[in-house]
């Protein structure tokens, strides 16, 4: 590792935001990942950003809504998580030289003064189009939102989302499984994190039994942590943080994120509270289609969802008042509005959380029709004479692309050589010379090229062929 890491030497200029977040990205513990790193049990430190993709995306501008699920989204919630997690220890299993290096690295002086340039620009640009999904705000009082609360809880209950429904229906039904645990991991922890994070401080004088009520909550999920590694240990995974930080989702970065952003914004404590409201409710409203899910892929009823300590609703109408009430009292209204956005933000990443899942997981339940389905559109193309953009790559053994999604439908066809392509932890994905294969937009996948050289195509597919033959 280079020691000009541990120096603060040649620090971008504050005001460029693509070079702050570059300069943030290139520590070395966010290279680009190798063949041997699909998953890290052992090093938390090492997450591979994709980097290199940083020199054509533009983070000094918010985001758009219609981009949320597309790789300046994905790229930068990997970074935003490494910024919020600085703030966190971590151990490893053990020590060796590679992770010594890459700890080293993380938390060094250098890395922690790039989070903070990085924090403003990289939230700025993922969390702004929330403002422009809200609902007309109502009334600011607590009545009203504590039954807005419970209408959010009651429909949650009711329809717990397509997700479930797609990892049940799937014919791979373990890996269905074991995808969807992989999201639950990059989220939940993440949660339990910001809430700790969000109990920190002194508001006695303001607010005597918010602390206890938030480290109330904290408590469960301390409690339930071997529950929560035997939960994992049926799917063969571990509650190593990051280890399967190449297969978490976009939307899965963005739940935990932002709970971590709010925790940290103290102009506006409320709006972190009424997040947390949402994030209480849903965990109620879908412990029992996790537990059903996962016993439907994974052979096995969870414990942990069995026994997982969750709000009733009559205790989430209380809550309200527990947590808003003497806030209300001292500062007025304000705090009803600051935690109805908190609300509103996080029923919305959640209802893009389940969608994304939804349409992941049933891509990769259907990868032999996605081969046919490419298939069809390059004889299309052949057949009609039609000039499409595309890309060529040629690469050599053992060339590894981290997981990653593109902004538009591509096709990768493999002219010569050999590569695995993957979407899970559960298997990978040969794919040989003549070999097509459709991966629509916002689709998670990587691969390893496996011959001494494989050279290969992705003609980019516009939207209105996709549609033609989807």
């Amino acid at each position: 590792m280079n020691d000009s890491w541990h120096d603060l030497v040649d620090l971008p200029d504050p005001n460029d935001h693509n070079a702050v977040v570059k300069a943030f990205a290139a520590n070395p513990a966010f290279r680009a990942a190798e063949w041997s790193e699909l998953t890290c049990e052992d090093n938390p430190f090492r997450r591979p950003v994709r980097p290199d993709d940083l020199g054509w995306l533009d983070y000094g501008v918010p985001m758009r809504a219609e981009n949320a699920l597309k790789l300046s989204g994905l790229l930068g919630h990997r970074m935003l998580r490494n910024v919020y997690d600085l703030d966190q220890l971590l151990l490893p299993p053990q020590e060796d030289p590679a992770v010594t290096r890459d700890r080293d690295a993380y938390y060094s002086t250098r890395s922690r003064v790039l989070a903070q340039l990085a924090r403003p620009v990289l939230e700025r640009h993922l969390f702004t189009h929330l403002e422009q999904q809200r609902p007309e705000p109502g009334r600011p009082t607590l009545d009203a939102l504590r039954a807005r609360v419970l209408e959010q809880y009651d429909r949650r209950s009711a329809e717990p989302g397509a997700a479930f429904a797609a990892a049940r229906a799937a014919r791979g039904r373990r890996e269905a499984g074991t995808f969807l645990l992989l999201q639950y991991g990059a989220f939940e922890p993440a949660a339990a994190a910001a809430l700790a994070t969000a109990a920190l401080g002194e508001f006695t004088l303001a607010h005597p039994g918010l602390r206890t009520a938030l480290l109330s909550h904290h408590q469960r999920w301390v409690q339930d942590a071997d529950r929560y590694a035997a939960l994992l240990a049926a799917a063969e995974l571990r509650p190593a943080p990051a280890a399967y930080w190449q297969l978490s989702l976009n939307s899965s970065f963005a739940r935990g994120n932002h709970l971590h952003h709010l925790a940290l914004d103290r102009r506006r404590p409320a709006a972190f509270l009424g997040a947390l409201l949402f994030h209480l409710l849903d965990t109620a409203a879908t412990r029992e289609p996790y537990a059903q899910t996962l016993q439907d892929t994974l052979g096995t009823r969870p414990g942990y969802f069995e026994e997982l300590r969750t709000v009733t609703r009559q205790e989430l109408g209380e809550l309200v008042d527990t947590l808003l009430a003497p806030l209300c009292a001292r500062y007025g209204p304000t705090v009803i509005e600051q935690a109805e956005t908190g609300l509103a933000d996080a029923a919305r990443l959640a209802g893009q959380w389940d969608e994304d899942l939804a349409a992941q997981l049933t891509w990769a339940d259907s990868i032999e029709q996605h081969q046919r389905t490419a298939e069809r559109i390059q004889q299309h193309i052949d057949d009609q004479g039609l000039e499409i953009d595309l890309d060529t790559f040629v690469e050599s053994w053992e060339v590894t692309s981290t997981t990653h999604v593109h902004d538009e439908h591509r096709l990768v066809v493999i002219e010569s050589g050999q590569m695995h392509f993957w979407n899970n932890v559960t298997h990978k994905i040969e794919l040989n010379a003549g070999d097509k294969l459709l991966i629509p937009l916002s689709r998670l996948h990587g691969s390893t090229v496996l011959s001494g050289e494989c050279t290969y195509h992705q003609p980019i597919i516009p939207d209105a062929m996709f549609r033609q033959f989807s």
